[in-house]
Formats: C-alpha cells, structure tokens, sequence
C-alpha cells in the first residue's frame, strides 16, 4: 500500500510522531548498539535459575488492577518474590516510556508495543504468548455517522495509534477490505484519546476494545453512534520485558515465576466468567450485569502455545505491515523473542488451554 494520507495538523502531529520516534532510534540504539548486543546474547546464552534469589522484586503492570484482582479471586499461590509496585498502566505508548524510565518491569500487551520499541531502540523481548483467536475490537462510529461497513471509512478520519494493538486491527482491516492508505486519513492519537475524539467528532470511526463499547453506545447511541463488528483479530497478548530486566538473572527468574500464574490467572478468569462479570466489570467499572455478560460473552479462550513459530510469523506479517506504510523499518522480528522462557506458560495450564 503507498503512505498514508495526513493533513494539516494531523499531518505535522503525526510526522512529529515518526520524527520523534527516529530520533530516539539514533539516540539510544546509536552509542552502545555493540554493547547491547553482546549483553543480549550472554543473557539469552544464561539458562533462567531454578530459584528466585531471596530478596528480588518486579514493578509488575497491571491495568485497572486486573492482575491483583485475578491473583486474590484465583486464590492462587504466592509468588515466590516481591511486587514492588502494581503499575496501573495498560497503552503501549505509556509503557516503553515507563520502561525507559526504569519504572516498570514486566507488561502485558498486544503484538505491536514490542514492534514500536525497536523501532525507536529501546531493547525488550517478548516472554510469554497467549493466543487470541476472536476479535478483541471493534469500529466505533461519532455520533450521527452513516458509516455502516469498513467500505465505508474511504475518505473518513479513522483514529490510529501506531504503537498500540488498535493501529494495527485499523490497518489490517484497510487491508483486507481493499482500502488503501491513501485512500483515508489517519488521525493520530493514543487509544485513551479514541473515546473523546469521536464524542468531539474529531474522527469518524476509532477501533475500542470490546469492554469500551457497551458504555459508550449506552451514552450514544440513542445520537446515532453505532459500532462495527470485523472478523479481524490481534492474535497476540503477550508479556515482555525490557533487555535490562532480562540481562538480571534473578529479575529473569522471577519473570519465569510469574508467567504461570499469569497465565493461571487468565485461565480462571475464562472459567468463571459470572464471578468475574460482578468483581470488576460491575464491582470496579460500574457496568450493569447485562453489559458485563455481553463483553465476557466476547472473551477469548486463553490458549499458551509451547512454541512460538505462530507468534513470531504473525509477529512478522505485522512488522512487514507497518513497513509498507512507512511507520517502521522492515526488520526480522525473531530478535523479539526471548525463547528461554517459552513453554513456561503452557506447562501451567491444562491440556485444553495449550495451543
């Protein structure tokens, strides 16, 4: 697909973007590419401890305290090392920067945030994969909008977060049905931006996770908002750590102790979904029963695959799809992979939840 088309002020706040992320590639990956590579590959050469050396720690994030929530309801077993600090944090975008700052530790995301890190070269890899095989968004439209399929965005304002998992269901879903980048203006904004810019009308269709969408048809709706259901996926939800963290060899055990009850956690949580609905759907984010039950009804069955050929060739298809447009370098997206830690999270879970 040709580069995207982006006016005026969209224009130079997205180039600002791009320049911006450019320029940290030069500074950062620029003085000590050398020495990062070589710690990369003594660190991936180590084999992870059997045992978490007394006194580690992890600042863990955790969005809207999902993971805590999950551990308590769980009742799973303690970890065997100390959570310094849940933080709450959740955007792609907001995550390397806390990794950059030396502020967090251990994320869960989508595909994409890795992706963005190197490109801007910041060092994490990827540690754990969870597979999702049904769409975790949708297309909302502003109020009043006529916008009934995908077709129909060609000459609209779409909101796009190139570094988060929404960018890339945007542009997967231009791709398949047809749309060239040219052919729509991309407006860029980070996804806690998407709900704003739409009540605004800054935009004409941003991508919302399921859980988002309840509440705002609820507010609305009945102004002629509406959503669009796609069969595009984001397949993966992944934890990653930044290369400094990993390069620590009792951080790197600890990480390899959580990853089980993460992915236990994940597990319980698919398994109780009316527990789940009622704790943090209604009990922390005030939808009603009905709303929780249809965004549960969405849920992915969690599936941890032992290996990550999947992952990684998916992990690929996106990187090369980013590139076509302009937004990264093309680059083989393997050297995001951590593989000491790959069948960590399947041999947690049972034979039905292991890809």
């Amino acid at each position: 697909m040709p580069a995207p088309s982006v006016s005026g002020l969209d224009r130079r706040l997205f180039l600002t973007s791009l320049l911006g992320a450019s320029a940290a590639a030069l500074g950062v990956g620029g003085c000590a590419k050398g020495d990062a590579a070589a710690d990369t590959r003594a660190a991936a050469a180590k084999p992870l401890a059997d045992k978490v050396p007394a006194g580690t720690s992890l600042k863990i994030a955790s969005y809207q305290n999902t993971q805590q929530l999950q551990f308590k309801l769980a009742k799973l077993p303690r970890l065997p090392f100390t959570v310094s600090d849940w933080v709450n944090i959740g955007a792609g975008p907001d995550v390397i920067n806390a990794f950059r700052a030396g502020s967090l530790d251990l994320a869960n995301n989508a595909g994409i945030p890795p992706i963005q890190a190197h490109y801007q070269g910041f060092a994490a890899k990827i540690v754990a994969i969870d597979v999702t095989r049904k769409p975790n968004y949708l297309f909302a439209t502003k109020p009043g909008s006529d916008i009934r399929t995908v077709q129909d965005f060609k000459g609209r304002r779409l909101a796009f977060s190139q570094g988060q998992a929404q960018g890339v269901v945007l542009l997967r879903a231009l791709k398949k049905a047809g749309l060239a980048y040219d052919e729509v203006t991309l407006v860029p904004l980070t996804s806690n931006q998407f709900l704003t810019a739409l009540q605004s009308g800054q935009v004409d269709v941003a991508p919302l996770a399921n859980s988002q969408a309840p509440a705002y048809l609820k507010q609305y709706g009945a102004k002629g908002a509406h959503t669009i259901a796609t069969d595009v996926v984001d397949l993966l939800n992944l934890l990653w750590a930044p290369q400094t963290v990993l390069n620590d060899p009792a951080k790197a055990a600890a990480i390899a102790a959580y990853i089980p009850r993460w992915a236990q956690g994940q597990v319980w949580t698919y398994e109780h979904p009316d527990v789940w609905d009622q704790e943090f759907y209604v009990g922390t984010q005030n939808l009603t029963p009905q709303q929780a039950k249809s965004i549960t009804a969405l849920a992915n069955k969690p599936l941890f695959p032992p290996t990550w050929d999947e992952a990684i060739a998916w992990e690929q298809q996106t990187a090369d799809l980013l590139a076509e447009g302009g937004f990264v370098k093309k680059f083989d997206v393997s050297t995001l992979f951590d593989h000491r830690f790959e069948s960590i999270a399947a041999r947690a879970v049972p034979a039905q939840y292991r890809k």
